[in-house]
């Protein structure tokens, strides 16, 4: 089987719950050869109920009415201009977190979060995802304030086969993820993860300390880090958006990952994530193994939260 189709199947298993609980009744609304007020009604209360959120869900929905009013093919298939409405929210220019591109040294990722969203988890997946494309990695565990973050990157390393650079618990994050730039720069190695402390995002002096962390990394190499991935949990929903903004009010975040998905029946939440925060979701996580992070693709998203699996039936 190739990537594409696994991914494919990965996504569509990982939305199960959302799908069955709240997109599959979406679709039956649409499915109508005619659409009454009460259905638009109807159509709102399901996104809203799935964590679409107030303003994407009329911002959706608005898209939605103006371009039916507008179009007058013949056979015109209400459904189907919802999912493009979705994906026309979901797509960016490009998804830096899957790209294999390189600068002429290693590649840097920096992953930050809050607690509790399965940073570190992730970044193990992540590590494992650019193995299986043919890369070395090197992780750096820069979480240096909780020892037992250190312990946990560390078993995942031996777990995937990845050196990990570590220190001392307590000691300077920034120091870590010096080295293990520097380390890898040595080696030549591909890819670079540093973890990070999961901080409170309304703490501003563990705001700061990472964005010295990041200045520290730009020494060695002035485009670095390439990327700053913020991991967020899809099962905290709406709260997921503040979050995200305040830290993206004190660094540039290239893109998101979204956790859990698999274990969310509101899956909804991927939408607002988009639109509000104008960040392009890169990887999802669809279960607990290490190739359960697959590369986020807004078509696939659609067709799995639309298309229901063998044994399920659509509402």
């Amino acid at each position: 089987m190739t990537n594409g189709f696994l991914n494919r199947k990965k996504t569509a298993e990982g939305l199960s719950r959302s799908r069955t609980t709240w997109f599959n009744k979406l679709a039956g609304v649409f499915r109508k050869p005619t659409i009454s007020e009460e259905d638009w009604e109807n159509a709102e209360e399901i996104l809203l109920q799935a964590d679409v959120g107030y303003r994407t869900t009329s911002f959706l929905l608005n898209g939605v009415r103006a371009r039916l009013a507008n179009d007058r093919r013949d056979g015109f298939n209400v459904l189907e201009l919802l999912k493009e409405e979705i994906c026309s929210i979901l797509e960016f220019d490009n998804h830096l977190g899957s790209s294999l591109e390189r600068p002429s040294g290693p590649k840097v990722i920096v992953v930050a979060g809050v607690n509790g969203v399965g940073k570190t988890t992730s970044i193990a997946k992540l590590a494992s995802y650019y193995q299986t494309q043919g890369c070395t990695v090197l992780l750096g565990a820069a979480d240096t304030f909780r020892a037992a973050a250190i312990e946990q990157l560390q078993i995942w390393g031996e777990r995937i086969g990845v050196e990990v650079i570590a220190h001392q618990h307590g000691s300077d994050p920034s120091a870590v993820a010096f080295d293990t730039v520097q380390a890898a720069i040595a080696r030549k190695v591909d890819v670079v993860i540093i973890d990070t402390a999961g901080r409170i995002h309304t703490k501003v002096n563990l705001m700061e300390e990472l964005k010295k962390l990041i200045r520290v990394i730009s020494r060695l190499d002035s485009d670095a880090p390439h990327e700053i991935l913020l991991v967020l949990d899809s099962t905290i929903g709406q709260n997921g958006l503040a979050q995200a903004s305040s830290f993206m009010e004190a660094i540039s975040c290239s893109g998101i990952i979204l956790t859990k998905l698999d274990g969310s029946a509101k899956g909804g939440v991927v939408l607002s994530v988009c639109r509000d925060l104008k960040l392009p979701i890169q990887f999802i996580g669809v279960g607990e193994r290490a190739e359960d992070l697959i590369p986020f693709i807004p078509e696939d998203f659609v067709e799995a939260l639309f298309t229901p699996m063998n044994g399920e039936s659509p509402s």
